[in-house]
């Protein structure tokens, strides 16, 4: 079982690193003029002075401007002489250091504030600081965590946050990072993504990577008569899942056993369907979907279990491939309502494959679907996408490369540079080879072939043991809280 790798750690200031929503505290009760109460906690605790120095105007008549200098003033002339580190506050900054970790302040304090606390801290613990003039909108808004994280170059998914109020966990959960809490004046609920402890005292740099989500990496792939058109294709095939750390393949023209024989080698979970389908998955299988006797074209699935508690179901499928939409474009110049209309047969099984789908569990839908996207070609509908859109299924790839011409992320074919049937006319390149899902979030997505291969018909030396290119998908599954 495998988590994002940690990025990044960003950090918040006031209260979480230094012992400064006290000060703040105090600083807003002397610009009152009264003794602050639990009521007034969402007004002030991880607020910017803009947002209190408002709600004081609105209570007292005094303008907002005024009392934002003087709220400036006093917090100031308090953090100068009073800040102090939170327990285990510089150990652990020290410790991810020295694993070459990068860290981030990310604070709704103002610039002026925020220098005089990294001046005490030491401004050279941190790569990037994002403070309250940074972004339009600050905390509870993501756009601060969001900032850090493009400084950085970093994925919001992979890095953890570090926050004492709900304000900051609402800011750095909206940006879609893992969060740890430690509350300092108001108590914080755990929550999935979120974990509550007491203090810093005991986090260590591996306790946050054990904060981060699970990855799934998804891969389709059609074996191509199931590889046998490629020399020592079995052991081409295992080299190819295991360089690229996938952790369950959708397959199509399995030819019978290669799902069952490809599992063993590698120690992991099958379920085969017919003699065309089969999924293997490192994770256990603890249920399967579909006809087990499916014919050529068809779909099946299965539920995969990914630790103690997290299931996700993975179909695969493989739509008839004739008649062939981009030969009717390409070769024989049919018109938009004459290749929509020839997609019927096809969209009729995609349609009994949404139909069967289970609407409460995170779902993977793989498959070579011999159909271009819509999300690609202007030129027809292409309804069999566009019907697994309005089901609420998104094109992984397409979320990861929006533009289909930067990104074409063409899958057929990799062998097939000319039309076979010896006319050297070119052979129409397109995307028919699909990883959909719904409930997930999208970490990365590519094709993916492995070495130069040759043409058709001098492919029986090639690397790569298929016509089709992969296509890998890496999703982020989320994190369970942890307790106080």
């Amino acid at each position: 079982m495998t988590r994002l790798p940690l990025q990044a750690v960003l950090f918040d200031m006031d209260g979480t690193l230094v012992d400064t929503e006290r000060l703040w505290w105090e600083a807003v009760e002397r610009v009152a003029g009264r003794a602050l109460t639990e009521a007034d906690q969402p007004e002030v605790l991880g607020r910017p002075v803009e947002h209190t120095a408002a709600w004081l105007a609105a209570a007292t008549g005094t303008p907002a401007a005024d009392l934002a200098e003087a709220l400036h003033r006093e917090f100031a002339d308090r953090v100068r002489t009073g800040i102090v580190p939170r327990p285990g506050a510089l150990d652990l900054l020290d410790a991810l250091a020295r694993e070459g970790v990068p860290t981030a302040l990310v604070t709704a304090s103002p610039r002026t504030v925020a220098d005089t606390v990294l001046a005490a801290l030491g401004a050279s613990r941190f790569a990037v600081s994002v403070t309250a003039g940074d972004t339009e909108h600050t905390k509870p808004a993501p756009d601060p965590y969001l900032a850090a994280c493009r400084a950085l170059g970093v994925d919001p998914a992979a890095c953890v946050a570090v926050e004492d109020t709900q304000t900051g966990v609402t800011s750095a959960e909206a940006a879609g990072c893992a969060v740890l809490a430690v509350p300092s004046l108001a108590p914080i609920e755990a929550a999935p993504g979120r974990t509550v402890l007491a203090s810093l005292a005991a986090v260590t740099p591996s306790r946050l990577r054990a904060l981060l989500p699970y990855a799934l990496r998804v891969m389709t792939w059609n074996l191509w008569y199931g590889g046998m058109k490629v020399r020592d294709h079995r052991a081409k095939q295992l080299k190819v899942i295991t360089e690229t750390g996938v952790d369950a393949v959708g397959l199509q023209e399995t030819y019978g056993t290669a799902a069952q024989e490809l599992a063993e080698a590698l120690g992991w979970h099958h379920h085969r369907a017919g003699e065309n389908l089969g999924i293997i998955s490192r994770h256990p299988i603890t249920a399967r979907f579909g006809d087990p006797d499916v014919g050529f074209y068809g779909s099946a699935g299965v539920r995969i279990r990914i630790g103690a508690d997290t299931e996700v179901d993975l179909w695969t499928t493989h739509l008839d491939c004739m008649p062939y939409g981009p030969y009717e474009s390409a070769f024989d110049g049919l018109p938009a309502d004459e290749l929509t209309a020839h997609e019927e047969v096809r969209l009729g099984r995609i349609r009994d494959t949404l139909r069967r789908i289970d609407a409460t569990v995170p779902v993977v839908l793989v498959g070579d679907f011999n159909s271009p996207s819509h999300l690609d070609r202007p030129d027809a509908e292409w309804p069999v996408t566009r019907a697994a859109e309005r089901a609420g299924l998104r094109d992984s790839y397409r979320e990861a490369h929006p533009d289909p011409v930067r990104d074409p992320g063409h899958t057929w074919s990799p062998v097939h540079a000319e039309h076979e049937d010896g006319s050297g006319r070119p052979e129409p390149q397109d995307r028919i080879d699909f990883v959909l899902h719904r409930g997930l979030r999208v970490l990365d997505s590519r094709t993916y072939v492995s070495g130069r291969p040759r043409p058709w018909p001098d492919v029986e030396d090639n690397d790569w043991p298929s016509d089709h290119a992969a296509v890998i998908t890496t999703f982020s599954l989320g994190s369970q809280a942890e307790p106080v």
